[in-house]
């Protein structure tokens, strides 16, 4: 990235920063702001506990909401097909260990098979298409996880060294990508805001976004690790967010304690066949392109007018689902399609 010298003649500076505002001025100008109003509710079953949503390749949708559903199996039509996992009716029966305690996130590979990231039993598990669990391996404090080709399967969880962990299908590590941002001198400080929940796509590409970083952020990454860019919202509507987080930083590391930030990026999703990103920041919604440069940012709301706050997002060619806790999922139009 290129510096600024400090030794900037004063005249020149000065209309460099005049220059700089007119630019993102103006580059704001040129965005679309708008609202955008979801058409209707699908899978309205789905609402309190919602966690995950996928489209995979057989047409299905499978949707995690924990702990009292488990996953649930929708075909194309959006008729329900199957639901496993959920916690038996009677506890304390002999059979009352549920399969899923409380899962955080799932994925599904090509051939159906279901992956469950299980933050109470600190394990993966893996799941045929009819509900039957096949394997699990440990992964402890588990937060997120997606499926790559070849069997593997990339986690992250609550305490990171590192941004991604890549499982193999032996289940043991076969490698970590990302080091660790530091904005602060306290370790657990730089560990919490540093936490993330992954996304991949039918490239081997992985996904990081970053949930509690000022500067709202998805990184992407190649199958083998490598950092190819960052998707970074920093407009002027960001300031607010990143001025907050930035003086709680500062606040905590004056106070030792418990610390206790607030989500910046609610939820991410990644274009399967363009390779757009698409964040949510509670109910604001921004869409980036493939190479990093924000094009929209909308504000979204449910049939009724009512503020949706997205907590998973999936992109499809010609719509955008987006879910919220407990309000359930929406359709909307793709506003970036010309139809």
């Amino acid at each position: 990235m290129r510096r600024i010298s400090a030794a900037l003649a004063f005249p020149a500076a000065l209309l460099l920063i005049l220059a700089t505002f007119f630019a993102v001025r103006g580059a704001a100008q040129n965005e679309v702001e708008d609202d955008l109003m979801a058409s209707r509710r699908l899978f309205g079953e789905i609402g309190p506990g919602l966690r995950a949503l996928r489209h995979a390749a057989n047409g299905n949708y499978y949707i995690l909401a924990s702990p009292s559903l488990g996953v649930a199996i929708f075909d194309a039509k959006g008729h329900r097909v199957k639901i496993f996992g959920a916690p038996p009716e009677e506890p304390g029966t002999k059979a009352s260990r549920a399969l899923i305690a409380f899962g955080e996130d799932c994925d599904v590979d090509a051939q159906g098979n279901v992956y469950v990231a299980d933050t109470v039993y600190n394990q993966v598990n893996e799941f045929a298409p009819d509900g039957t669990q096949l394997r699990s391996f440990p992964a402890n404090l588990v937060l997120s996880l997606a499926v790559l080709p070849a069997g593997e399967i990339a986690v992250t969880t609550r305490e990171p060294s590192h941004h991604i962990t890549v499982y193999g299908p032996d289940g043991k590590i076969a490698r970590e990508l990302g080091d660790l941002e530091s904005m602060s001198s306290r370790p657990d400080i730089d560990r919490y805001l540093n936490l993330g929940r992954v996304a991949s796509d039918p490239q081997g590409h992985l996904f990081y976004g970053f949930t509690y970083m000022p500067e709202p952020t998805v990184r992407e990454f190649d199958r083998l690790g490598s950092a190819i860019q960052d998707f970074v919202f920093t407009g002027l509507d960001a300031f607010p967010e990143a001025a907050a987080t930035r003086k709680a930083i500062v606040r905590y590391e004056n106070t030792p304690g418990p610390l206790a930030f607030h989500p910046i990026l609610t939820a991410f999703g990644v274009d399967p066949v363009d390779g757009d990103v698409w964040m949510g920041l509670h109910n604001t919604l921004l869409h980036f392109d493939k190479d990093g440069i924000r094009r929209s940012e909308y504000q979204i709301y449910t049939p009724k007018g009512r503020p949706l706050e997205a907590s998973v997002i999936l992109v499809e060619p010609d719509r955008l689902l987006i879910g919220s806790d407990p309000l359930g999922i929406y359709e909307f139009h793709r506003p970036d399609r010309k139809y």
